[in-house]
């Protein structure tokens, strides 16, 4: 998976550290999305202080700590393929032991089925779920006069809808996009690229038919920026973003949630946590559908508890501004049925490969 995506959430604010006293040290990504984790695990946790520090993802510091023996986060934020490396080497302590003391959703159902109910199946035994994110299309509907595009296939579809597209400069998410582009039903796309040989090179062929029309972006503002001035006609964006702009500022641009690449975001115990105890009962706290239902009121991404939803639907308009955020939220029951669902399993395995073919792709 490219670590340039980690760039996707969190530069909406400066970087900052939470100021509370320090009994549980929470290492994330700074800017928006950590403030809408304070303001939902933090403000509303009464059992001990809890501390955010940033930090740039990866694993290189927690193995730095805990190799040295000199652990100073007690809980990282991090992507589901370094929750499932970090915990296979060891980095991130084995709590699934604990996962009966975790909180039910509101009907007693156990976090491991509520989380199933949203569609997560490899939940990492190191860790505990925090949010979805999504790369979606996005488009602005005054850039269109007559018909307004509604499906993936129109992303693809330069004769219909002329004009350049917004593509991020990695891989993952494009060619998800691609092949359901291409006819393959969302929930089948990890299936046929596991099972069908040729599945990367049949999503390569359809990324090829947009090729000439693509403006590349890195930075997670510059799609908002493209779409706003007219270069480009539509473009893959962070979901987040796309919200921000609808809620915060006044925007009203348009998904297209057919085929978006649904993302996960955990929370996992390091190994040698100074406060295990404590950092474990945070944890608890942090992963309650409440809690998740309630960061949603400062960003939109969706609680990976299925029951999260549910307690958004009942109190809407659930926004901290007063505005209905449903519409914003990229994992409700119908967009699940009709998005992909990322497996980070099958992108450590093949990752490296697919970034160095994408990075030629780009260059010819």
């Amino acid at each position: 998976m490219s670590k340039l995506l980690k760039a996707f959430l969190f530069a909406s604010f400066i970087a900052f550290p939470y100021t509370a006293s320090a009994d549980v040290t929470v290492a994330s990504w700074g800017g928006a999305y950590t403030e809408s984790q304070i303001k939902a695990y933090v403000d509303t946790y009464d059992a001990g202080t809890v501390k955010f520090e940033n930090y740039n993802g990866g694993l290189g510091e927690i193995r730095a700590q805990v190799e040295s023996g000199s652990v100073i986060w007690d809980v990282v934020d991090v992507l589901p393929d370094e929750a499932i490396t970090g915990c296979d080497e060891g980095l991130f302590e084995d709590i699934s032991a604990e996962y009966d003391n975790f909180t039910p959703a509101p009907d007693g159902t156990s976090m491991i089925d509520d989380m199933a109910a949203s569609g997560v199946t490899n939940l990492s035994d190191c860790c505990a779920p925090q949010i979805f994110w999504t790369y979606v299309v996005f488009y602005d509907p005054d850039a269109f006069s007559g018909e307004k595009p509604s499906k993936i296939a129109d992303f693809f579809d330069t004769t219909k809808f002329p004009g350049k597209r917004g593509v991020h400069t990695w891989a993952n998410g494009f060619i998800q996009m691609a092949l359901v582009a291409d006819g393959v039903a969302p929930d089948a796309v990890y299936i046929v690229l596991k099972d069908q040989t040729g599945a990367v090179d049949r999503a390569f062929a359809k990324m090829d038919t947009i090729k000439d029309d693509i403006v590349h972006w890195s930075a997670g503002s510059k799609p908002l920026e493209l779409v706003k001035s007219g270069e480009v006609v539509m473009s893959i964006a962070y979901n987040g973003r796309v919200g921000a702009a609808n809620l915060s500022e006044g925007e009203n641009f348009e998904y297209i949630w057919e085929g978006q690449l649904i993302e996960q975001e955990y929370i996992c115990l390091v190994s040698g946590s100074p406060n295990r105890d404590e950092a474990l009962a945070w944890m608890i706290h942090a992963s309650s559908p409440e809690s998740q239902a309630l960061q949603a009121k400062y960003i939109t991404y969706g609680p990976m508890r299925a029951s999260g939803i549910d307690i958004i639907k009942a109190g809407e308009p659930w926004f901290h501004t007063g505005i209905d955020v449903m519409g914003h939220m990229p994992n409700t029951p119908e967009l699940l049925k009709i998005s992909v669902m990322g497996d980070p399993e099958w992108w450590s395995d093949n990752g490296a490969e697919i970034d160095e073919r994408y990075g030629a792709w780009m260059g010819n």
